[in-house]
């Protein structure tokens, strides 16, 4: 395995990680935003406002998003098994 390689597959490894946590972290800034602006408007300074829904949004964009998450990380799993034989050379 040479240092084209490596980095190839450090390079893909990063990219799987932030593609993959993207939906998640999305949809939690968002409601993050939406409750602060909530929060600020009304003088409300509850932190239990602001955790439930990030919670919520969280647990329910894994659901909608998981099968996805997994069909990418199985064939991300598939690659990489497949090129053992090219980095042993």
């Amino acid at each position: 395995m040479d240092v084209g390689m490596a980095v190839y597959l450090m390079n893909s490894g990063i990219f799987q990680t932030l593609l993959l946590s993207a939906p998640m972290l999305v949809i939690g800034v968002a409601i993050g935003l939406v409750i602060s602006i909530f929060q600020a408007t009304t003088s409300i300074q509850d932190q239990t406002l602001s955790f439930v829904p990030k919670i919520i949004g969280i647990l329910g964009s894994l659901v909608v998003f998981g099968p996805w998450m997994f069909a990418s990380l199985k064939q991300y799993t598939i690659n990489l098994m497949e090129m053992i034989p090219l980095m042993v050379r």
